[in-house]
């Protein structure tokens, strides 16, 4: 099971910040998930619509300028980041998932992953493109063949998987609360990967393990990674004796 470190290490820094992002790395994180809009001009990464919940400003992100969304506090020593400085910290060291918030973002985004690609040592295949907006992600996957697409959902739609398979993703995305055990067995039956978000207890982690889920976000991937490791090593014991 694939560990995703939901907007880095997000349990114990900052979210969708450069220290939360290293911290997951160095964690072992299979890959890291960051949101990304589109703010004066430039490809940030920050989740919210509104600035006040992670920030020390006030107002929505996409009215401000960059400088004074720069000047922003997102905890010690940390602002908010770009996307291309994210590229620059991970450095292909493992995969990255970008959530589009919206689709004013979706060209400047693949345009810079494109870049990173040519300049930054990731593979195409090290990068999944996340949306909720499905038609969007349709269009994306024409004009940019080479990414991986993941389809986010967060309800069980009525023909399952097929959404996800008709764009061309490689895999579904989909919310805990509304886990389906149909929908995973469907997905598999189509190819395709699942991960579910976001997930945080050991308990859940098993029951997802006995689902022959793919992976899974976490706000502490340390925490997962080492409950994982533990639970290969009692099933090697089990084995031997």
């Amino acid at each position: 099971m694939e560990i995703f470190a939901h907007r880095g290490a997000s349990g114990d820094h900052p979210e969708n910040t450069l220290i939360a992002i290293e911290r997951a790395i160095e964690f072992g994180a299979d890959g890291i998930e960051i949101d990304v809009q589109l703010a004066d001009g430039q490809v940030m990464v920050f989740h919210d619509r509104w600035l006040h919940r992670t920030t020390n400003g006030y107002g929505r992100l996409q009215d401000l300028s960059f400088d004074r969304l720069r000047a922003l506090s997102v905890g010690p020593g940390q602002q908010i980041p770009t996307l291309l400085e994210v590229l620059n910290c991970i450095q292909g060291r493992c995969c990255l998932n970008v959530e589009l918030k919206h689709k004013e973002v979706a060209g400047p985004a693949l345009t810079t992953l494109a870049f990173a690609c040519q300049q930054l040592q990731f593979d195409p295949q090290q990068l999944i493109i996340s949306s909720f907006h499905h038609r969007l992600l349709a269009q994306l996957k024409q004009h940019w063949p080479q990414f991986q697409y993941a389809g986010l959902t967060a309800s069980v739609p009525l023909d399952l998987a097929c959404f996800a398979e008709r764009i061309g993703c490689s895999a579904l995305h989909m919310d805990l609360s509304c886990l389906d055990e149909e929908l995973v067995n469907d997905a598999h039956q189509r190819g395709l990967q699942v991960r579910v978000y976001t997930v945080d207890e050991v308990d859940d982690i098993a029951h997802l393990a006995e689902m022959k889920v793919d992976g899974i976000f976490s706000n502490f991937p340390a925490r997962a990674i080492g409950y994982l490791q533990q639970a290969r090593q009692c099933s090697a014991s089990i084995s031997i004796k």
